[in-house]
């Protein structure tokens, strides 16, 4: 730890504008370094903070932390004046494989302390009579929430912006500390992170639902189909159809096989979206990490880390800026069962990879 008192945030997406943020309203003067590009995994995400539905056997502290994060959005939210949808989270599965993942994921969370309500398909269709004949079983989360993630960046744009951060693409002024938020780039930026951090392709259509289309709907609906995972993230004026998940490096291109499983597989799930426009198509690079765990500590004299959130980046914000500003400070850091693990932490995870930390 060193003595700060000017910060350089490098990237500008959710983690690296919530940490700048942080830490302006905390009196250091702060630069955001931010390339914006297109396919930062901030800008294209589906915007759920969803720590139960994420939740799998052997990833209890990526469940950990995920719980700790949501419990500090409301007031996360509240001070950037940015909604939530508390509407919850349906699970939902369209055959019986994919019942049996949900079976399992139920009694996890069970055996955990976490609750999820089993529903029927008649319990389901109650609740989102849009739903699609194949869904047969799901369960129920309430407790979870979600975010428009666009609505997200611009409001805290604006919060740095308002605490005097300088936001650029380059820095021309002397730091302190520098930390390192660039998402899956930062495996660029030092050397401890280059076998820690990796790109992991995903891709997400935006469709907007057109006059006389069945409105989107109410909750975020999550389905494993033919054990395919797919989610509905409902907005204002459509919804978020997401996400393919590759290893695939740096390839910006979104496939046409990509877009095919994504439509014939949220079709199925939500018909209506038949008669929907689709709007977008992109590709984004999540920060991987070997154990689905973020790198949040010193790297050296210095130099932070704040990075390899993988799927969870928007719901780890508020938690990875508070402890990142602690790190500033020199304050204590989290507890261990909701602390965040160091670079050196994930090369012993490569070596030992947790079981079922692949797509869910």
């Amino acid at each position: 730890m060193v003595s700060a008192s000017r910060v350089t945030v490098v990237g500008g997406g959710v983690i690296g504008l919530s940490v700048a943020w942080f830490a302006a309203r905390a009196g250091f003067s702060v630069t955001v370094v931010d390339h914006a590009s297109p396919h930062g995994g901030s800008r294209v995400a589906g915007g759920m903070l969803a720590p139960i539905t994420e939740a799998w056997p052997g990833d209890e502290d990526v469940l950990a932390l995920g719980v700790e994060s949501l419990r500090l959005w409301p007031r996360f939210a509240a001070d950037l004046d940015v909604p939530l949808s508390a509407a919850g989270t349906l699970a939902v599965a369209t055959a019986p494989a994919d019942a049996e993942v949900l079976d399992k994921l139920c009694a996890y969370l069970g055996a955990m302390g976490r609750s999820a309500a089993r529903l029927t398909r008649r319990e389901l269709r109650a609740l989102e009579p849009g739903l699609g004949p194949l869904v047969r079983s799901g369960l129920s989360v309430p407790g979870d929430l979600s975010v428009d993630n666009r609505a997200l960046l611009t409001a805290l744009r604006k919060a740095c912006e308002a605490h005097g951060v300088h936001i650029g693409r380059r820095s021309t002024v002397d730091t302190d500390v520098t930390v390192i938020a660039a998402g899956a780039w930062s495996r660029d930026l030092h050397p401890a992170l280059r076998d820690v951090i990796r790109p992991v392709k995903g891709e997400i259509l935006r469709l907007a639902a057109r006059p006389g289309a069945l409105p989107p709907p109410r909750h975020t609906i999550r389905a494993h189909v033919s054990g395919r995972p797919v989610y509905l993230v409902p907005r204002a004026d459509g919804l978020v159809l997401g996400a393919t998940q590759y290893e695939a490096g740096f390839d910006p291109h979104v496939t046409v096989g990509g877009v095919r499983d994504l439509l014939r597989d949220g079709e199925a799930v939500w018909p209506a979206i038949a008669e929907y426009a689709l709007v977008e198509a992109a590709a984004g690079f999540r920060a991987g990490s070997p154990d689905n765990m973020p790198v949040v500590d010193w790297l050296e004299p210095a130099v932070i880390a704040a990075t390899g959130h993988h799927r969870n980046g928007l719901l780890l914000a508020p938690i990875t800026a508070h402890r990142v500003l602690a790190l500033l400070r020199g304050d204590p850091t989290p507890e261990p069962a909701t602390d965040h693990h160091s670079a050196n932490d994930h090369r012993q995870a490569k070596e030992a990879p947790v079981e079922g930390s692949g797509e869910r």
